[in-house]
């Protein structure tokens, strides 16, 4: 297993961009564990948000380590970007990419975690094969491209089909709050990605704290 501690990665993408540096020191002096950033580029999903040159405006402002959604197509193209712009680890999605283990390589060369993610049609066989070879997996709990969209409770059976056999981290993303973090958790999940259950909320660190307490292991 990951850790025996559940982690809240908090999404910038529900931050207020007007004050993000601030935002971010917000989330790290709340408890976030992770700064969890989300990078799409309007061809694999319906969506643009932001690119490397944040990632790298980002770096100094935080010693949490940078996790770093990358929702593109052929992400092997901008692993080095990324990697150099200062990102701790890197998932990119199996959807997008002709061959998983180039990307996997290019993020462990750089020396990066690297993670890997599906969405929710898509079968959890695909990742047969390069469990051994990656540190995090993302299971996705909402159709990405959108913030705000209700958690879909049927991938925590792809949570629960890998967990006996993976030893990193599993990570879900979509719909988070403190009544699916629960049964996240209880699923096999280390990795609560937050957005507007964060940022959403008067007190960062209430909320960070919330989600923690709630979803806590045995």
């Amino acid at each position: 297993m990951g850790t025996d501690k559940v982690l809240i990665a908090p999404s910038i993408l529900s931050a207020d961009f007007s004050r993000l540096g601030e935002e971010i020191r917000s989330i790290e002096k709340g408890g976030a564990d992770w700064v969890h950033i989300d990078v799409m580029d309007g061809v694999f999903v319906p969506n643009i948000t932001i690119g490397p040159l944040i990632v790298r405006s980002v770096r100094p402002v935080t010693g949490l380590p940078l996790d770093v959604h990358l929702m593109v197509d052929n992400p092997a193209k901008y692993i080095d970007q990324f990697a150099d712009a200062g990102s701790d680890l890197i998932t990119f999605h199996m959807e997008a990419c002709e061959s998983p283990e180039n990307g996997i390589k290019k993020i462990k060369d750089k020396g990066k975690k690297a993670g890997v993610s599906i969405k929710p049609g898509t079968d959890i066989s695909i990742l047969d094969g390069i469990l051994g070879q990656v540190d995090m997996v993302l299971i996705m709990t909402v159709e990405p491209g959108f913030g705000g969209q209700s958690f879909m409770e049927g991938m925590l059976d792809k949570v629960r089909d890998i967990r006996p056999r993976f030893d990193g981290y599993i990570q879900v993303d979509g719909g988070i709050n403190r009544e699916t973090a629960l049964k996240a958790v209880d699923a096999g999940v280390d990795v609560l990605v937050a957005g507007t259950a964060v940022f959403g909320q008067e007190d960062y660190g209430k909320a960070i704290e919330e989600l923690r307490s709630g979803a806590r292991r045995p």
